[in-house]
């Protein structure tokens, strides 16, 4: 969001603009009470929603209905409606970000899960879902006890495409099934399963392409992000597809930035064709905080303010965060250049989710037909959620190195650690960007002290800038003195950050001459743990011997410390994976943020973005990830090596197969010659399935992550990725025992999910996707099962 919106909504409280979100225990409309109203068709709750809109609209005036395009509505109180406040965030807990949520009272904070990039690293779907259940039962309680609202601009899913970005922390990373999964299992929880009601609104943002916030002169508000349809297609589009089909999520928010020369929030073929024709989103299009205004404002979009509400509203755009639309609209539908029936069209998609969230019934009808009126003050921060919390950190960790092994401590061996670095003693550095009131913290010295008898604590630096050596003595002094050191480094907001993004992937300051100096004083073994959102370079410690062990955190929310301790300890068992490459320095030489090429080209020296691109040299791979234990995958030796599956053609294209509308030739002798396009398969019919068996042959249980790559074949100038996640499952495998995963290409939802028209199909130059005939490898870790693809026989 954009600074620039607190100050608005500032202005509209000096104004007496703004409304309570909530009305805690009155009804937002309909009140059983009001005369006036209680009978009319748009309160009756037996009626259909698309009744109960449509009457409502047909009652209001066209001052009224300008009122209601943006995110902090006017009341209408002729017809007992109130005002509400649209813009809440939940993107890892209810936040305070958005002037729809006030902590305090008997709401004093909320359960502050680990920012996303490092819950994403559980690669835990299920988990992603019930973070989503518990952060909405916070949610309506605080909607309930009338401080917050039920719209939540959450979560982010865009692609984390350059490790400078500072808002990557908000992501679950490089990879777009990650992305998109992620978003569809967070979205589930979040709003629930009551059939078309919703518990609360989610929000799938910023489309599309957005991934800059303030990089060496250009900033989000004026970048035009230039995308070719092939990366569009294949990479950016990807997880707002999965969020808005498979997620059924209630809204997509179009972001500040350009893509080709037209703003997102004014272009009809991203709002009106993609989202809203072609994915069908059922809900309502939401522009970023003051997105209209600035592509009047600053980009210079158009002539006039009134132009730019019309070519808003009549690209898609619903709602503005932002006062544009009430300010101008009414004026645009004046003087010709919008009708008020796109007025109309825009409110029928905001009030119909108001209305599936239950803010049209009164409160009688509320409580006897939902639990989730029942929900206060006692479910929110409550025992069993603050357990989350913790296992959902415990699960994002991920072990970078071990060498000798050196962890797990031993709370015999390791009574005395030297605790050091900047980060040691955090609380707020912990719970990362758009977070909330946390219910209370577990700092990495307060962890670590429940199991060493004696903390030696020394900073070591200022903050996380570390701009001198002043603490380093003492910090050297207390390495010198314990049986082991816990060096607590890495970045915060200061360093990345909305409207921050990095200069380089280097620890700040004098943080890495720290950990060395301190490395080498150690008595015992010594420990680097990092907290940050995106990648750091630590080639410097992975390659010293005297740093034992390299452990990444993110940033781990409330409970972070705990989580920290219990992996150091070996309470638990690490079983996090990097959902990012961490790449060198020297991968950003001569690399703009503004490139937003995926692929690589060697010709201009130009590296390509993520590990489904980029070959070069890494610090550590996407994926990447210890255990305590051991993990042997195997596939059982009844299963062939090469598994065939024949593509159909659906009923219209049986007698076109070998037209060029249908087919493509590719120059690859192991290809048939012929891909596929997506839309002319019989996708529903695809189907192979493939056994994979885990054993852990160590002495401690474990959860492994199996991550299921596919190579298409060769695409000549297609230029596919070099490998692309098509699968991952989390699987818990006691010691010494096994456990039998598997894997379905198909379209139903089994073990593991590869479905054949989704995920092993490559998209062309042109942005159309295609199934390439012929060998397709799966790599499973160290395994390969090739599936060999071929049309079928007419």
């Amino acid at each position: 969001m954009a600074a620039a919106s607190i100050s608005l909504i500032c202005l509209f409280l000096v104004l007496g603009v703004f409304q309570q979100s909530c009305q805690g225990s009155d009804s937002f409309a309909c009140n059983p009470k009001d005369a006036r109203t209680k009978d009319l068709p748009f309160c009756r709750v037996t009626l259909p929603i698309q009744d109960r809109v449509r009457d409502l609209l047909a009652r209001l005036t066209l001052q009224e209905k300008v009122k209601l395009l943006v995110n902090t509505a006017l009341p209408v109180p002729r017809l007992g409606i109130k005002g509400y406040e649209w813009w809440s965030e939940a993107l890892h807990g209810v936040s305070n970000v958005g002037p729809g949520t006030k902590f305090g009272g008997d709401f004093p904070g909320a359960t502050s899960f680990p920012q996303v990039i490092t819950t994403a690293a559980s690669f835990n779907a299920s988990l992603w879902e019930a973070i989503g259940r518990v952060v909405s039962d916070e949610a309506r309680a605080m909607y309930n006890g009338g401080v917050a609202g039920l719209t939540f601009w959450s979560p982010n899913v865009n692609i984390l495409r350059d490790p400078r970005w500072g808002r990557g922390q908000e992501t679950p990373g490089e990879d777009p099934l990650v992305v998109g999964r992620y978003a569809a299992s967070y979205v589930r929880g979040l709003q629930g399963n009551d059939g078309n009601r919703l518990k609360v609104a989610a929000c799938c943002k910023h489309f599309t392409a957005y991934d800059l916030d303030n990089w060496n002169g250009v900033d989000r508000f004026h970048f035009n992000a230039r995308v070719s349809k092939q990366d569009m297609e294949e990479t950016f589009d990807v997880p707002f597809k999965m969020c808005v089909k498979e997620g059924k999520v209630a809204s997509v928010m179009c972001s500040y930035n350009q893509v080709n020369g037209v703003p997102t929030c004014a272009d009809p073929n991203l709002l009106k064709k993609t989202v809203r024709a072609q994915w069908r989103l059922d809900g309502y299009i939401v522009s970023d905080c003051d997105s209209v205004g600035v592509f009047y404002d600053s980009q210079h979009y158009t002539s006039t303010p009134e132009e730019a509400a019309a070519d808003a509203i009549k690209a898609g755009l619903d709602l503005d965060c932002g006062p544009f639309l009430g300010v101008h609209s009414e004026e645009a539908v004046k003087i010709g250049l919008l009708k008020e029936v796109d007025i109309n069209n825009a409110l029928v998609n905001t009030v119909t989710v108001q209305m599936r969230l239950g803010m049209f019934d009164d409160n009688a009808a509320a409580s006897s037909s939902s639990s989730y009126a029942r929900l206060g003050p006692k479910d929110v921060c409550s025992l069993a959620h603050q357990d989350l919390a913790l296992e959902a950190a415990t699960q994002g960790i991920v072990l970078l190195k071990n060498h000798g092994p050196s962890l797990p401590f031993s709370t015999r061996r390791h009574r005395t650690l030297a605790v050091i670095g900047p980060n040691s003693d955090a609380t707020l550095t912990m719970i990362g960007n758009y977070a909330g009131v946390a219910c209370g913290y577990t700092t990495p010295l307060q962890g670590l002290g429940k199991y060493a008898s004696r903390t030696l604590h020394q900073p070591g630096c200022a903050d996380v800038a570390c701009a001198n050596d002043t603490l380093f003595g003492a910090a050297i002094d207390a390495a010198r003195q314990a049986d082991a050191t816990v060096l607590v480094m890495g970045l915060d907001q200061s360093i990345e950050a909305e409207f921050r993004d990095r200069v380089g992937l280097l620890l700040p300051g004098r943080q890495q001459d720290l950990v060395s100096k301190v490395a080498a004083a150690s008595k015992g073994p010594t420990v680097l743990v990092l907290m940050s959102g995106g990648p750091i370079d630590v080639s410097f410690a992975n390659n010293d011997p005297r740093i034992g062990g390299i452990l990444w955190a993110g940033y781990p929310g409330q409970a972070g410390g705990a989580a920290i301790a219990r992996v150091l300890f070996g309470t638990t068992n690490p079983g996090g994976k990097l959902p990012m490459t961490w790449y060198p320095q020297e991968y950003l030489r001569n690399l703009a943020m503004t490139a937003m090429e995926m692929r690589s080209n060697p010709s201009k020296g130009y590296p390509g973005r993520t590990y489904r691109f980029y070959k070069g040299p890494v610090v550590y791979p996407f994926g990447h990830g210890l255990s305590y234990t051991k993990f042997v995958q195997t596939i059982p030796n009844n299963v062939p090596l090469v598994t065939v599956v024949s593509i159909a053609l659906d009923g219209r294209h049986h007698t076109t197969s070998l037209n060029k509308t249908t087919t493509a030739t590719i120059n690859d002798s192991s290809s048939y010659g012929k891909a596929i396009r997506v839309t002319h398969a019989k996708c529903s019919k695809l189907s192979v399935g493939l056994d994979v068996d885990v054993r852990n042959v160590g002495n401690r249980d474990g959860s492994h992550t199996l991550l299921v790559l596919s190579s298409p074949p060769r695409q000549g100038g297609w230029a596919p990725p070099h490998k692309q996640l098509v699968a991952f499952e989390k699987v818990y495998v006691p010691a010494k025992t096994q456990r039998r995963v598997r894997i379905n290409i198909t379209q139903r939802r089994v073990r593991i999910n590869i479905h054949v028209c989704k995920h092993l199909s490559v998209v062309d130059g042109s942005g159309i996707r295609r199934i390439p005939m012929g060998r397709h490898k799966l790599h499973i870790g160290d395994l390969m099962h090739s599936v060999s693809l071929q049309p079928a026989t007419l």
